[in-house]
């Protein structure tokens, strides 16, 4: 589903629900106030100063996500209008407007509505004008996504969904407009994609069906696609992966996708690396069965690579990007890889294995190596690696791991840019200490403390002298209950800030 976009004034747009917004703010006596965007004014005026009134009755306070809903009675062509509040005006942004968006879509979607118009007006309140029209665009299809797939009924089957989405826009900017709509919508239905690959049952995605469906996606994008199969791994000395795979039944899979949107540069461009774990019992150190159904999620870093490439190749930056996803289940069996064990990785190095549900590591491993060998710089893996940097984070933010203070500060900057937040973590040399091993190049984990620290300090080992960052996005791809602004399962986090992060090395 496409976003429209309509210089329409606000009278005059035809549809279910118009969507408008408001900020709070305090007089210069402190008391508080309730400023209206441009397109709420224009409303309040056909309706005879009901929103003001609404606001100076303290019925509504502007505060984030919050609404109240106006019956039009025929004064407006809408039948029905929805003021949404962004939040304290000086510290609004364009998340404020993405996450606004998403509430008031869903809420729409569960009213009934078929058809919504959004007016927001972010730029009223010092959000630019491309930035607040990109959030609104990602923020409705953001909002409205469901994974229902496999319920005999659903709103969307009962006819309940909506289908057209208008955005509001003034007619003198309208090259702009329609280039900010069309980003918005690449990145909000790469998102989705990536969710739709985290949702799916274990026993559907595997890793075959990964690469299926990432073979498909190429050939929809024009990407160049290759998928290299146990013998290939063989032949490059996987270890790592195979490892990992050795329990499974389930042949492992390296997915390669190649977006050349430079082919005459010398550079040959980022690599982004996802760990494709399709099911994760933990091995032969088999995790406790409560939440173990969530581990079909541990291959939302793969999710995340794929899905920004996809973006990626929609909007046609002129950059080369390469993504790669080792990917396999990890199960128990009498063919398991075992706590003891010493694997050999792409790039001749042994690891002493401690732990089998510290698979991701190893997996990643061969991903990196293999984008080393391609001679790709910088180096972007995005991993749900340890409950290490749940501890730390929580589900608020990632952790972000680099060999260079610039690359880290690149990678901040598009989160922030794409609502997505990342803290830098350490990679200290002392923590080295803990991932020594005497019998093996490095020890596949280092114990309790700084986890998530000593897992990276294990990545370090295979990525050569290419400039790296590594993010671990354990906290933040699967939300356990329903917001008001998002499906409950998967978040499709990283998708745009990877996206964002090569569109802005493109200028």
């Amino acid at each position: 589903m496409d976003i429209q976009v309509t210089s329409n004034a606000v009278k005059k747009v035809v549809c279910d629900v118009l969507v408008v917004s408001a900020a709070r703010t305090k007089t210069a006596e402190g008391k508080p106030k309730i400023v209206l965007a441009e397109s709420a004014r224009h409303a309040d005026d056909l309706l005879g100063g009901l929103l003001a009134q609404i606001c100076a009755d303290e019925e509504f306070k502007g505060n984030l996500g919050e609404m109240t809903t106006v019956y039009t009675m025929g004064k407006l062509s809408a039948k029905r209008l929805i003021m949404i509040g962004l939040g304290k005006q000086e510290t609004l942004n364009a998340q404020s407007v993405r996450r606004a968006s998403a509430i008031a879509a869903r809420h729409a979607q569960k009213t009934g509505a078929h058809s919504i118009a959004l007016a927001l007006d972010g730029e009223t309140f010092g959000v630019g004008k491309a930035a607040s029209v990109q959030a609104q665009a990602e923020g409705t299809l953001l909002g409205l996504y469901t994974f229902r797939k496999y319920q005999e009924t659903s709103d969307n089957a009962n006819g309940q969904g909506v289908t057209k989405i208008t955005l509001l826009a003034d007619e003198t900017s309208k090259a702009e407009v329609e280039a900010a709509v069309q980003r918005g919508n690449a990145m909000a239905k790469a998102t989705n994609f990536a969710r739709d690959l985290v949702n799916e049952p274990p026993n559907v995605l595997t890793p075959t069906e990964l690469s299926r469906r990432a073979s498909a996606m190429a050939k929809q994008f024009g990407l160049e696609c290759e998928i290299l199969d146990r013998p290939q791994m063989q032949e490059l000395g996987m270890g790592g992966l195979l490892g990992v795979a050795q329990g499974s039944v389930e042949p492992p899979k390296f997915i390669i996708l190649r977006y050349r949107g430079a082919p005459d540069s010398t550079d040959k461009g980022i690599a982004l690396v996802g760990k494709g774990i399709t099911f994760d019992t933990g091995g032969i150190s088999l995790k406790p069965a409560e939440r173990m159904h969530e581990m079909k999620g541990d291959m939302a870093g793969a999710a995340a690579v794929l899905a920004a490439i996809q973006a990626i190749a929609a909007l046609k930056p002129m950059i080369n990007v390469t993504a790669l996803v080792p990917s396999t289940e990890n199960m128990p069996s009498g063919s398991a890889y075992r706590p003891g064990d010493i694997l050999r990785i792409m790039n001749g190095k042994t690891v002493e294995i401690v732990n089998t549900d510290a698979e991701g590591r190893l997996a990643l491993a061969d991903g990196l190596s293999y984008a080393v060998k391609e001679g790709l710089s910088p180096i972007i893996d995005v991993a749900t690696l340890t409950g290490g940097i749940v501890v730390a984070l929580g589900s608020t933010m990632s952790g972000v791991f680099c060999n260079g203070t610039e690359l880290c500060d690149e990678i901040i900057a598009a989160g922030q840019a794409a609502g997505e937040k990342f803290w830098p973590m350490p990679l200290d040399e002392e923590y080295a200490e803990q991932i020594k091993s005497e019998i093996a190049d490095v020890k596949q984990t280092g114990g309790r403390g700084a986890s998530a620290v000593t897992a990276a300090k294990i990545l370090e080992n295979f990525v050569g002298d290419a400039q790296w960052a590594h993010l671990d996005v354990a906290g933040t791809t699967y939300i356990d209950s329903q917001k008001p602004h998002q499906e409950s399962g998967a978040t499709g986090f990283a998708v745009r800030t990877l996206a964002e992060f090569a569109l802005r090395r493109a200028k």
